[in-house]
């Protein structure tokens, strides 16, 4: 066995420890009343309506006007977008046509104290700005929670030169169009615009051909497409890769940007928790009682690779907390559900068969009569591919779930919305449960025995499962 050097096992160590400790407690500073956040911890995961409750609003169009079924649908798409780009994952929303209302429930903010939904509704109900801009030059990347990715804030030119606004699209619609270079017919975007808004764009398009022009609501960039011909005569059709549900969605918000009335809240109030925080303090006490529980077990059982496990598993919980919470720039903060819960503790018991297997296979080696080298090194290779088919397993319905209920749901015409935050919220923690794992119980547990079986003291065959003494 090719012998890992003994300082490793005290660098994945600490590094385990601090991850844990940061991803937990967050790092922030003070600077008088102002509260400065650089990593985010477990105080700033926001619960799901099951667990902390949240807010039910109702809009619905101002002045009395009477609004088209399309109509609602584009509301509905904004209100959407703004859930998605806010990483609100555990949320609700249905359309009233009899009645022209849009209905929405979605959860308190995290550090929300005083409860109001007036206030909170504030968060998604405030006028969508579509804009179309020279180039697409943005500030921030990061991933929505179906994982695609999100630019946000316009900065250079594109802040500074905005062509198009959302007052100038009178009509927007999903259509086919024949490929001038396949034959085929692709999906696209047909756009009309106002006369003052044809004349705008036609300077814009002569001037960038070539070029990009991006769309944008609020601070969210929702197309960036390249100019192609001048056009002069205020109808336009965005191409690109898109399918029919691509398609109308994009041509949604874009004719939600350009609505004729404006939404207005009609009435809202407060939806209790179906759990509530004092079960999921509970909940976390019990949590915390099982794990000490499974630590001593290990530890009893198979002595140095279990001490290496607790560990692990200790580190696996760190990257689950930390995904959620926002810790990684590159991630997004996410909705804890109670399916969500379920999904780390099944993770969990994952992470814990892994190092058990792994364990058994040294303990077996040892049996035959393997030294210590060779029977570490033995029982962690016939163990990698039992571990990887269980994680992949699992891995593939994580993914599936992610995909079939995530904020563009496939299936909600058959499930409804309501599934989406539930069923995503499960799938989510079990797909990072599943990561960490492979991250600390394959590769992580691994290193750490094999660096602590080169300290002499512990090169005895019973600290790692064996009989001999």
């Amino acid at each position: 066995m090719k012998r890992v050097k003994k300082p490793v096992f005290f660098i994945i160590a600490a590094l385990i420890l601090a991850l844990t400790y940061t991803s937990v407690f967050g790092v922030y500073t003070q600077n008088g009343d102002t509260k400065n956040t650089w990593i985010k911890g477990a105080g700033d995961i926001r619960w799901g309506i099951d667990i902390r409750g949240g807010v039910e609003a109702t809009f619905s169009p101002a002045d009395g006007v009477e609004a088209t079924a399309e109509q609602l649908e584009a509301a509905k798409a904004i209100i959407e977008l703004r859930m998605v780009s806010k990483s609100i994952t555990d949320y609700e929303i249905y359309t009233d046509e009899a009645n022209d209302k849009i209905i929405v429930r979605f959860p308190w903010k995290s550090g929300e104290s005083d409860f109001d939904p007036e206030k909170a509704i504030e968060e998604i109900s405030a006028t969508a700005l579509l804009t179309f801009r020279e180039g697409n030059s943005y500030e921030t990347q990061t991933v929505d929670g179906a994982g695609n990715p999100v630019y946000q804030t316009p900065t250079g030119t594109t802040a500074e030169n905005i062509i198009l606004e959302g007052s100038d699209v009178t009509e927007a619609k999903p259509v086919m169009q024949e490929n001038s270079t396949s034959g085929n017919y692709d999906y696209a975007i047909s756009l009309t615009l106002s006369d003052e808004g044809a004349k705008k764009f036609a300077e814009a398009t002569e001037r960038l051909k070539g070029k990009t022009i991006s769309i944008w609501m609020d601070d969210i960039m929702i197309s960036a497409p390249t100019v192609n011909a001048v056009i002069t005569d205020g109808k336009a059709s965005i191409t690109g890769n898109f399918t029919a549900a691509t398609a109308s969605e994009l041509a949604a918000k874009i004719q939600g940007g350009a609505l004729p009335f404006a939404l207005q809240t009609s009435n809202f109030s407060t939806v209790n928790p179906t759990l509530g925080m004092k079960s999921l303090d509970a909940m976390v006490m019990a949590g915390v009682i099982a794990f000490a529980l499974i630590a001593v077990f290990m530890i009893i059982i198979f002595k140095i690779p279990g001490f290496a496990a607790v560990l692990t598993l200790v580190g696996q919980l760190a990257i689950t907390f930390a995904a959620i919470s926002g810790y990684f720039p590159f991630v997004n903060s996410f909705t804890m559900t109670l399916p969500g819960l379920a999904g780390i503790i099944l993770s969990i018991g994952v992470g814990v068969d892994a190092n058990i297997i792994t364990a058994s296979r040294i303990k077996e080696e040892l049996g035959t009569g393997k030294t210590l080298d060779g029977a570490i090194q033995k029982g962690c290779s016939n163990s990698l591919w039992s571990i990887i088919d269980g994680n992949i397993t699992i891995l593939i319905v994580a993914i599936m779930l992610i995909g079939v209920f995530g904020p563009s749901n496939i299936l909600s015409k058959i499930f409804g919305e309501s599934t989406t935050g539930a069923i995503y919220s499960f799938g989510y923690t079990l797909l990072v449960g599943v990561i960490g794992n492979f991250i600390m119980g394959v590769f992580c547990s691994r290193l750490m025995i094999k660096s602590l079986s080169g300290f002499k003291p512990l090169r005895k065959k019973w600290l790692f499962g064996g009989a001999d003494k």
